[in-house]
């Protein structure tokens, strides 16, 4: 998939106290389009044929749905032409015509949306966006009620205050609710006030340090990589191929260990050995292993060469399985020397598969942090080794799940309140327990 500059965007950028838009485009796209040269999709001009994400799900849409049966197609349909396909063009064309103040901005220009965009590439919306909840009604025919909210159509639209009409706040009473009565009724009295009343799965207290248990961040980034996506980037590899463990100075004493050499991390479900590296640049009682690298391939594998070890995947029963490293990266010869030149043969470890999925029971989003035991390895046991059990896995899965079923009430049927924001939310139906 393209990033950057390989692909359209839209973004909104929190630099001031205003609501502005940002289109983002594909380069080579465009300039072959300033040169004449009109292309289907954007991958037929981008670097290695990269396809742009918002062309791969509508192409993927129609290819499932070959036969219009499925129900997946009818939301990628053309918004200007019936029955057809949706296009790159007209999905952001649709959009920036339903930004407020674009259009117009546009039409003093003799420009439609879109070309507006592509010529400015921004377009601010609202300036000096301030105390939202005192703007004042114009709407005439709401209904104040005697704790002053005013409601229209049985839905609380404002608040009187003072005898003047406002917005108010983006809350069930509109006003600032120091107390929610929504945490309430969707089975969370204890968080029904501010405040720092959870704690997590990775407190202190639930560490038995002198078994050696703490905290693993598996999600620390390094500034040259971009998640794992920039594997193919051979100078952002070369500068950064390994991911040890960081463990801070008075932990390597404790446990005897110097730069080099190898751990074990055992987890919840499984444990991976690493090489460590002994840092004050860590706090004690932490340790932290980069997300970004770790790649692997198995031997009858293409892909990736240049941040991947090769690998032997075994399921030894039971839902177990273990990983081992055969050989690291290697050189290869093509059309692109560099590919030659390749002096590295460590590709760092993959750890992902052996951390345990922790659904949050709140908001559902994967707590990433793993509590961890950390010990030197077995005899036999190699960097690069990993092992999984399987099951494992789905019962911590299924405990963490239980926690929010256990916890949680759906007042009137809702899965989640309909008034808290959320990026991404859906349609107003899906909220609902069918």
């Amino acid at each position: 998939m393209g990033h950057a500059s390989e692909r359209h965007d839209i973004n909104s950028y929190e630099t001031q106290a205003g609501v502005w838009i940002a289109f983002r485009q594909p380069v080579l796209r465009e300039k072959s389009r300033r040169d004449g040269k009109e292309v289907e999709f954007t991958y037929e001009v981008n670097p290695g044929e990269v396809w742009e994400e918002d062309e791969f799900w509508i192409e993927l849409s129609w290819r499932i749905d070959r036969n219009d049966d499925l129900g997946i197609r009818k939301h990628f349909m053309s918004p200007y032409r019936e029955g057809e396909k949706i296009n790159i063009d007209e999905y952001y064309q649709y959009i920036f015509e339903h930004t407020n103040g674009l259009p117009d901005a546009a039409e003093k220009e003799g420009l439609s949306a879109l070309e507006y965009m592509r010529k400015y590439g921004a377009f601010l919306v609202e300036d000096n966006v301030y105390r939202n909840n005192e703007k004042e009604l114009t709407e005439p025919d709401g209904i104040v009620q005697p704790n002053g909210q005013i409601k229209k159509d049985d839905k609380v639209i404002g608040i009187q205050v003072n005898g003047k009409n406002y917005g108010g706040f983006p809350t069930p009473s509109r006003r600032q609710e120091l107390y929610s009565q929504t945490m309430v009724d969707f089975g969370y009295p204890e968080h029904a006030t501010p405040g720092y009343r959870i704690k997590s799965h990775v407190h202190l207290s639930e560490m038995d340090q002198d078994i050696n248990e703490c905290v693993l961040l598996p999600n620390f980034r390094l500034p040259t990589h971009i998640h794992s996506r920039s594997a193919n980037a051979k100078w952002l590899t070369e500068i950064a191929h390994r991911n040890p463990i960081w463990i801070h100075t008075n932990d390597a004493k404790r446990l005897e260990v110097e730069n080099g050499d190898l751990l074990k991390i055992t987890t919840a479900i499984g444990w991976f050995v690493d090489k460590v590296w002994v840092t004050e640049a860590i706090k004690p009682g932490v340790v932290a292993c980069s997300h970004h690298i770790g790649r692997w391939r198995r031997r009858q594998d293409e892909g990736n060469h240049f941040m991947t070890n090769t690998v032997d995947i075994r399921n030894i029963g039971d839902g177990k399985w273990k990983m081992e490293t055969i050989k690291g990266v290697e050189s290869w010869k093509t059309d692109d020397p560099d590919t030659n030149r390749i002096w590295w043969r460590d590709g760092g470890v993959h750890q992902n598969i052996t951390h345990a999925a922790n659904p949050d029971p709140i908001s559902g989003a994967h707590c990433w942090l793993q509590k961890v035991n950390i010990s030197k390895p077995e005899p036999g046991e190699k960097y690069g080794d990993i092992f999984v059990d399987t099951n494992k896995s789905f019962e911590h899965y299924k405990k963490w799940n239980e926690w929010a079923k256990e916890k949680e009430t759906h007042p009137n049927g809702l899965r989640r309140p309909l008034w808290m924001a959320r990026p991404l939310t859906p349609q107003k139906n899906q909220f609902f327990i069918k």
